[in-house]
């Protein structure tokens, strides 16, 4: 990987001596790009990082420079590599019940009264969006299922987004290694995962890795959907829980401010935004939901 270090001048100044050129303006170009398709924010700190993680789509593209690559990207005929540079400069670090306190809260607190309402013919809907590779939205039908195993048969359905096409499918696939099932108690693992005979799996597995897929119940509730948070959304209805977690901190501050007010705008009274552990809800947003701590923030109005 290249050294990248500011030089003097403008646009056109090099980033370093690596083995693939890259000038300021590319770096301008790149995070222009990104800002405009997902609202993420490159800070001019991040210089290296672009160029370690687009350096491998160079190499397999068979370019000879980040001037190369931009001209690709911002082409119709690159639409498809665009989509690659945002997988590639979008990290999805993740596992099952991360930040458990979520999931606890969940099943004891919010959960009950909403299922005990399903039971009766109510609607329950909950969104992961920025769902990566399917860690979380599985460790909430987990947390569904743990109370109401009949869950699938009543009007209980989970959405999972993610921008990344290719996490999304992976999700979909619901397919892991055994060491991604470390952190699921036994006796959930036992209940709501089978030995897999599919190829494949999740993303960063060691090949020889013993693999499990996700049982028909958990399929049953959640449905996986490609979504950028900073574009339209399809969906009309509203949310008893979003989860958005360590999502907006890729985001500037104005963008971070409408994603949450959005999100506010489709919870349900009483209904909660679960955030990240880094995350602050503010802005427009706090005009509608109070913090009730652990990170997450309760519809009051």
């Amino acid at each position: 990987m290249t050294h990248v270090s500011r030089r003097a001048g403008a646009g056109t100044a090099s980033l370093g001596n690596g083995e693939f050129p890259m000038t300021e303006g590319d770096f301008a170009t790149i995070a222009k790009l990104l800002y405009e398709d997902a609202g993420i924010y490159l800070a001019d700190t991040k210089a290296t990082f672009v160029y370690s993680r687009l350096s491998k789509r160079l190499r397999a593209l068979g370019l000879q420079s980040f001037k190369d690559y931009c001209a690709l990207v911002q082409d119709k005929a690159g639409a498809g590599e665009r989509t690659s540079m945002l997988a590639s400069l979008t990290t999805n670090v993740t596992h099952f019940f991360r930040e458990k306190h979520h999931f606890d809260f969940l099943r004891d607190s919010l959960l009950p009264p909403l299922l005990d309402a399903a039971k009766r013919g109510a609607r329950v809907r909950i969104w992961s969006a920025g769902c990566s590779i399917g860690h979380e939205p599985y460790s909430i039908a987990m947390t569904i299922l743990s109370l109401m195993p009949s869950a699938a048969d009543h009007d209980v359905r989970i959405l999972a987004s993610d921008i990344d096409p290719n996490v999304v499918a992976t999700g979909r696939a619901g397919v892991y290694g055994a060491s991604a099932l470390e952190s699921v108690p036994v006796d959930l693992r036992r209940k709501w995962f089978r030995p897999s005979v599919t190829e494949g799996g999740s993303r960063g597995q060691a090949a020889t890795e013993m693999q499990f897929e996700v049982s028909d119940a958990m399929r049953d509730l959640v449905a996986f959907r490609e979504l950028n948070l900073n574009g339209e959304w399809p969906m009309r209805g509203q949310f008893d829980a979003i989860f958005c977690r360590n999502v907006t901190i890729y985001f500037d501050q104005p963008t971070r401010e409408r994603v949450w007010k959005r999100f506010c705008e489709r919870i349900l009274p009483n209904g909660v935004l679960f955030i990240g552990h880094s995350e602050r809800v503010t802005g427009p947003a706090l005009e509608t939901v109070e913090f009730q701590g652990n990170t997450s923030y309760r519809k009051v109005r």
